[in-house]
C-alpha cells in the first residue's frame, strides 16, 4: 500500500512510501487485539480498592449471648458483618490486575491495529516533525494544516522528539510517542495514525 507523504504544511512532498504488508497487510486477529487492550487497561487500574472486614474493626471480642437456648442465630463477636458496626463481609481488597502476554501475541494485535488503520484510510505520513521550540500553539498549527485539529490523532516518530512532545502535551485530541511504545489500545483509539517517515522502517522491524 502506497501513501503519498506530506509535509507539516499540509502540501504533498512528492514522494510517496510503500507500508510494509508486515505490518498494514497482515490477517487481522480481533482476540489478540482484544487481549492486549484488555491487558493495557488492566494495567492502568491502581488496584488500592479497600474496605473494613471483620478482623480491621475495633470492637469487643466477647461473646455476646450464649450459645444455644436463645432461639436464634449463633454470634460470637459485634465485629460481624451481619451488625450494625460491622465489618464488610468479602469485600474489595488490594490486587495487582497486571497479567503476562507472549510477545509474539502483543506484535500480532499491534499489526492487526495499524492494518484497521490502513484499511480504513486513516495512516498519514509525514516527511519530519521539525519544531525549534517547544510551544502548544505550533502544534496546533500543523494540525490545522493536515485537517486533523478536530480528530483524535497518535503521532509516531522515529525517536523521542522533545519539543513535539511537550507541544502536544497540552492538546487533548493529538498525543506523540516514540514507534516503539506504540500500544494497540493507542493505535486504535486514534482516528488518525500520523507517521514521521523515518519511523516506518523502525516499525517494521519491531513488528516482523
Amino acid at each position: 500500500m502506497k501513501v503519498k507523504v506530506l509535509n507539516t504544511a499540509g502540501a504533498e512532498t512528492g514522494k510517496e512510501v510503500t507500508l510494509p504488508k508486515e505490518v498494514f497487510g497482515v490477517e487481522p486477529n480481533d482476540h489478540a487485539i482484544y487481549l492486549d487492550v484488555k491487558q493495557y487497561l488492566a494495567g492502568q487500574r491502581q488496584g488500592t480498592h479497600s474496605s473494613t472486614e471483620k478482623g480491621d474493626v475495633t470492637a469487643s471480642t466477647r461473646k455476646i449471648k450464649k450459645q444455644k437456648g436463645t432461639g436464634t442465630a449463633r454470634a460470637g463477636s459485634v465485629k460481624s458483618g451481619v451488625f450494625v458496626g460491622g465489618g464488610r463481609m468479602h469485600g474489595p481488597r488490594p490486587r495487582d490486575y497486571s497479567f503476562k502476554l507472549n510477545k509474539k501475541l502483543k506484535q500480532v494485535a499491534r499489526a492487526s491495529a495499524f492494518t484497521y488503520k490502513a484499511k480504513e484510510n486513516e495512516v498519514l505520513v509525514v516527511d519530519a516533525i521539525n519544531m525549534e521550540d517547544a510551544k502548544t500553539k505550533n502544534f496546533t498549527a500543523i494540525l490545522d494544516s493536515l485537517n486533523v485539529a478536530d480528530k483524535k490523532t497518535l503521532w509516531l516518530t522515529e525517536d523521542y522528539n522533545t519539543n513535539a512532545h511537550l507541544s502536544a502535551r497540552n492538546i487533548p485530541n493529538a498525543s506523540v510517542m516514540n514507534v516503539a511504545d506504540a500500544h494497540t489500545y493507542n493505535i486504535l483509539h486514534a482516528n488518525n495514525v500520523i507517521l514521521v517517515e523515518g519511523s516506518i522502517a523502525k516499525l517494521k522491524e519491531i513488528l516482523s
